[in-house]
């Protein structure tokens, strides 16, 4: 089992940066693809950013078109933690932030194929 807790959220001007944090416990996340999914109000949650799992000998990483190019994920293992660092924040970005783990050897940007699930945090973008 595998427990994650995000945290980073709150509010920022448009155009401000914040970086969420995912941390884990229960378990390494080494053998974990990592993704950040978010969803705003009345909306359907969407893929945002992830990162493959370290035992592999390549390292991916995948982005929703919305934020590439602005938001990079990143891990630190010996923290047991994921990073998602946002800059170039819009009032789009609104939403609760959360962070998922799927112990697949292949990469997935759907949301069902991920079994461990945080329980979010909130990120507000102010024009």
């Amino acid at each position: 089992q595998v427990q994650l807790v995000e945290s980073g959220g709150g509010l920022v001007q448009a155009g401000g940066s914040l970086r969420l944090s995912c941390a884990a416990s229960g378990r390494t996340l080494i053998s974990y693809n990592i993704g950040w999914f978010r969803q705003a109000p009345g909306k359907e949650r969407e893929f945002v950013a992830l990162i493959s799992r370290s035992d592999r000998i390549d390292r991916i990483t995948k982005y929703a078109a919305s934020v590439k190019g602005r938001f990079t994920i990143s891990r630190d293992n010996a923290k047991n933690t994921v990073y998602l660092e946002m800059n170039s924040l819009k009032p789009e970005d609104t939403a609760v932030y959360s962070c998922a783990a799927d112990a697949g050897w292949g990469t997935t940007s759907t949301e069902n194929m991920y079994e461990y699930w945080g329980l979010g945090t909130q990120v507000t973008v102010s024009s």
